[in-house]
């Protein structure tokens, strides 16, 4: 059995998580870690545009690319909690099945 999921098996896994820890993590990590909030502007457009779609694939290819770079490509900084690097994996995921 593989653990690939397509973009919406992992928007259906992972969406639901991230929004609760996206603002979380944005509140705790925010002040040393401003990226973030930038992080969560991204997160959620991503979501908006995905209901905007409905069942189509949204067009998000520009909000992946942006995370990708303010995130240096989903690198977990050394002083952040488990919570910041399961919304960094949870992120890469859906990023990685968008592009399958």
């Amino acid at each position: 059995m593989t653990n690939d999921l397509t973009f919406n098996e992992a928007k259906k896994k992972y969406f639901q998580r991230l929004k609760q820890y996206v603002p979380i993590v944005a509140k705790v990590h925010g002040g040393n870690h401003p990226e973030f909030y930038e992080v969560r502007k991204l997160f959620d457009t991503i979501i908006e545009k995905t209901k905007e779609a409905g069942s189509k694939k949204p067009e998000i290819d520009e909000e992946f690319a942006k995370l990708r770079e303010i995130t240096d490509n989903y690198t977990v900084p050394g002083d952040v909690c488990e919570s910041y690097e399961a919304v960094y994996n949870m992120l890469a995921e859906i990023d990685k099945e968008y592009h399958t």
